[in-house]
């Protein structure tokens, strides 16, 4: 008996020993998984990965990013990848030894002899900016050298229109100052480990910030133009015409342009700057196709801050001088009761049919409610004011990071912003349009004008909408009329990324 028990000890421990030796030799090769450019290379020969740990960044001619990750632990034993490398499908880029037990420890290296001057000077000056850019223009990719010097004038650009022209400061001035930090050569802060990398992966690729934004907004939104007037509902709803014609034409342009390379999640992305909405667009974008935020965002943002010149040729080309002239009925009160009930009653219509629409719907909703029921005027100060403009300065850097050369300097960044601007354009025609229909059959007067508000630039798109009516009418104030689709469009707009989400 005692032999046969000692029998099976042993070939347990053998079993066990043999099983831990093949683990030990077992080798895994890092495969490139399509054909590519090698972007930049996390792990060198000799060190030590864990699972899930990243590897390298490839980038594909479509603009494509591929992050290649460890899938188990080791050391790795080869490693001929190099930054900037073009690769092709199914090639060797290193190998791996795997082991269940990684020890990892510093190197302890050097004789602490002090180097010549001259190796310190020339050390010294490869650590330098210029000589970032000048490498990076003759031996790797046109993207870090003089790419970069593009993408930080871009930044100046936005600062210049933020601080000087007054296009959406509190987002363009952080962007565009995200851009230049994310463009500086070997400072590597939009790179893993860098400072905009985490505020991107906390707060963006998260969702938390546009979401939070989102509630600021609904503190800041007055549903009573709306609540007075329903029937504008249907013109916030018209305006997101644009959201969906513009998907159709990202995947027309795929298979008419040579380098774009939209999926349909790109195009849903792309599509949703017709809404006007920057938050919405970020959000989706975050979801759907990461790749593109920098590029969507910056369309989304820019044409917001164009909506006083994109507009007014659109509207007067769409309506008469006689419609423009119309007078519209004075709105009735709305009381305090009405306002608390509708965030309520449009959050329960959500969670009913639209649950993928509820993160938007929900914080919007929920700030707009603070503001009304007046009982928490702190936390609803709170909401609209130090917790919005906080969150807006890390958005406006999160965003940046995604500016840098090699990831905004291609053929289907110039795709976007056209894109962009047809979505916006028939946003605002597909508003006015209805407006006029609603005129046609309603008993009192509508005037056209007020359809173009139904994008969801709040409150830019109203005031536009009253400065061309005064244009046409002295005494014609619109500015309250069109709030009420203007609201309504923020209400359109998320419910749209939410059927997009539902759907993709």
């Amino acid at each position: 008996m005692k032999s046969r028990f000692f029998i099976f000890l042993l070939l347990t421990w053998l079993c066990t020993w043999s099983h831990a030796a093949l683990a030990a030799d077992e080798t895994v090769n890092i495969v490139a998984p399509a054909d590519a450019k090698i972007v930049r290379v996390l792990a060198h020969q000799d060190s030590f990965v864990y699972s899930g740990d990243e590897i390298a960044t490839l980038k594909k001619e479509d603009g494509t990013v591929i992050v290649l990750k460890a899938g188990a632990a080791g050391k790795i034993t080869a490693m001929t990848a190099v930054s900037f490398q073009n690769v092709k499908q199914d090639e060797v880029l290193g190998t791996i030894a795997t082991t269940p037990i990684v020890a990892d420890q510093p190197v302890v290296g050097g004789d602490g002899t002090l180097p010549a001057m001259s190796e310190l000077l020339v050390d010294l000056a490869r650590t330098t900016g210029a000589y970032g850019i000048f490498e990076g223009q003759t031996t790797q990719d046109w993207t870090v050298g003089i790419g970069r010097v593009l993408m930080i004038t871009v930044g100046l650009v936005l600062l210049y229109l933020g601080i000087f022209k007054g296009f959406e400061p509190l987002l363009l001035i952080p962007i565009g100052y995200g851009a230049i930090l994310s463009n500086i050569p070997l400072a590597g802060i939009a790179e893993p480990g860098g400072i905009l990398t985490y505020i991107y992966d906390v707060g963006i690729n998260t969702g938390v910030f546009p979401l939070l934004i989102f509630m600021g907004v609904g503190a800041l939104t007055d549903f009573g133009p709306m609540l007075a007037n329903p029937k504008t509902i249907l013109l916030g709803g018209a305006a997101q015409l644009g959201i969906f014609t513009t998907l159709l034409g990202a995947l027309w342009l795929t298979d008419l342009v040579p380098g774009i390379n939209f999926s349909l999640r790109d195009a849903a992305s792309i599509g949703i700057i017709g809404g006007a909405d920057g938050p919405t667009a970020i959000f989706l974008s975050s979801q759907l196709s990461p790749r593109l935020l920098g590029s969507i965002a910056i369309a989304a943002y820019s044409y917001m801050a164009l909506v006083p010149l994109i507009q007014p040729p659109i509207m007067k080309w769409l309506t008469t001088e006689e419609e423009r002239k119309i007078k519209m009925v004075q709105l009735r009160h709305v009381s305090k009761l009405e306002k608390i009930i509708l965030p309520l009653l449009v959050l329960t219509i959500c969670m009913l049919l639209l649950p993928s629409a509820a993160p938007l719907i929900g914080m919007f909703m929920f700030g707009n409610l603070a503001k009304e029921c007046g009982v928490v005027d702190k936390l609803s100060d709170t909401i609209k004011n130090a917790l919005m403009y906080t969150v807006i300065v890390f958005l406006g850097l999160g965003v940046g990071s995604k500016l840098s050369a090699d990831k905004f300097l291609n053929v289907e960044t110039l795709g976007i912003l056209v894109l962009g601007m047809i979505a916006f354009s028939i946003g605002t025609a597909g508003g006015v349009l209805m407006a006029k229909l609603m005129n046609k059959l309603s008993k009192n007067p509508i005037n056209p004008l007020i359809g173009a508000a139904g994008v969801s630039a709040v409150p830019m798109a109203a005031r536009v909408v009253n400065k061309v009516g005064l244009e046409a009418n002295p005494q014609n104030h619109l500015i309250m009329h069109a709030m009420g689709p203007n609201v309504a469009g923020v209400i359109g707009s998320a419910v749209a990324a939410g059927v997009l989400l539902a759907l993709l």
